[in-house]
């Protein structure tokens, strides 16, 4: 009867999510207790991550069997070390901290599929003469560290087979479980028959060894359209939602590949059905949302608050502007003000408020009176020779005396270019 009784391994979760990632580390306790003392060989614990794939193909003698492994890593902690005599633990109970650091790398996603798997693991063992070793191991979820150089854009695609005609176009390329893509289909059918569109969620998973590789197909989610009639033109639409248990896209792995794409066909009797094939990828929410803040562009946001625009707002009204009239008029009653309404704070960016803030004068008390609608529109002077006015604040350097006067012309005739410009100072 063995001795060792009750022997448990447990481990800190990292977070919330229960997953861990290359570069964390792995902390807990191994606790036993012996019923006598024992004399051990060895007593360890450690992480270690591997994949795995087999499969087999025909029958009797042609019977071949396709069988690779890859070990990414493997990390050990010991509490007794490995030695012929041994070393005598005490009877009792017994506890063993450990701390276990994974390697930062370029590591694949746990999966398991039906001929291959990706597994990561921490294991207790303890040895002893003559007996089988004792062993205790726990599963850990692994998730690969998300690359940024994934496109986040709609992808289109189109098919053309005789009198049938068809675009497919989905929304994002990029989409995390417990999401929807959005896929519109353009069908425009000049046949004779009647057709129903299909949608189709499939993931694919590629197998390798030995220089061979075989294929197998899931579909995550399926939905058929209303029928197409024949000599008609329609647009049909769905939502593809990506189910919660979906494993992401895998990449990463030498032997086993995981892919999604989105089928869009038609289904034609006794003909071959017209079909798009859009690759989409499946991706942790943080990475999913990073590139749904990223990408853009964004209009700018309110007053005083934070703009996600590529572009500053502007400090200067572009164009005459309405000024509205009652409570809510900028000015206090009284107040002139210039042909242009101050404008309120945008950011980082103040617009100016005094009444000759754009370089122009104050224009005469006796403005016209505000119209009924409560809106009044300030007439504009026409600026000399056509060119329009630049609304820029004041310079810091003093003004200089005026130039001269350009000589009288003909009505006309074209500004001289030193009328335009003046002479450097």
């Amino acid at each position: 009867m063995s001795p060792i009784k009750e022997m448990r391994l447990a481990y800190v979760s990292p977070n919330k999510d229960n997953v861990f990632t290359d570069g964390d580390t792995v902390t807990g306790t191994l606790s036993f207790s012996l019923t006598e003392d024992t004399k051990v060989k060895s007593l360890g614990v450690k992480v270690a991550g591997r994949a795995h794939v087999s499969w087999h193909e025909g029958t009797g003698d042609r019977r071949r069997s396709y069988i690779a492994n890859r070990e990414y890593f493997k990390v050990k902690v010991k509490f007794v070390e490995k030695t012929s005599d041994g070393t005598v633990l005490p009877k009792g109970d017994h506890c063993h901290k450990f701390s276990l650091k994974i390697p930062h790398g370029n590591l694949p996603s746990s999966f398991k599929g039906f001929h291959g798997y990706v597994t990561y693991k921490l294991e207790a063992k303890m040895c002893r003469s003559w007996k089988l070793p004792t062993t205790e191991h726990v599963e850990l979820k692994f998730v690969s560290r998300p690359t940024l150089n994934i496109g986040q854009s709609p992808i289109s695609g189109s098919v053309e087979k005789g009198d049938v005609q068809m675009t497919a176009t989905v929304d994002k390329s990029l989409c995390s479980p417990g999401d929807t893509f959005s896929v519109v289909a353009k069908i425009c059918n000049n046949s004779s028959k009647k057709m129903k569109p299909k949608f189709n969620l499939i993931q694919r998973i590629i197998y390798r060894a030995r220089a061979s590789s075989r294929h197998s197909y899931l579909s995550q989610c399926k939905i058929v359209g209303e029928t197409i009639s024949s000599k008609s033109t329609e647009t049909a639409s769905c939502q593809l939602r990506v189910p919660y248990e979906c494993t992401y896209t895998m990449n990463n792995c030498e032997i086993i590949t995981v892919e999604y794409l989105i089928k869009v066909y038609l289904d034609i009797k006794f003909a071959i059905d017209p079909e798009i094939v859009l690759p989409v990828v499946i991706a942790p929410v943080k990475l999913a949302s990073h590139f749904n803040e990223a990408m853009g562009p964004y209009p700018a946001g309110p007053a005083v608050a934070p703009s996600y625009s590529d572009f500053p707002p502007p400090s200067f009204p572009m164009g005459p502007s309405h000024v509205p009239a009652g409570p809510s008029a900028p000015f206090p009653p009284g107040q002139t003000q210039g042909p242009y309404p101050a404008l309120p704070s945008f950011g980082p960016y103040p617009a100016p408020t005094a009444p000759s803030a754009y370089g122009y004068p104050a224009p005469v008390p006796n403005q016209p009176a505000p119209t009924a609608s409560g809106y009044t529109q300030w007439p504009q002077q026409p600026p000399p020779y056509g060119y329009p006015p630049v609304a820029f604040p004041p310079s810091s350097v003093q003004p200089q005396a005026p130039a001269a006067q350009p000589p009288f012309q003909e009505e006309g005739d074209p500004p001289t270019y030193k009328s335009l410009f003046s002479p450097p100072l």
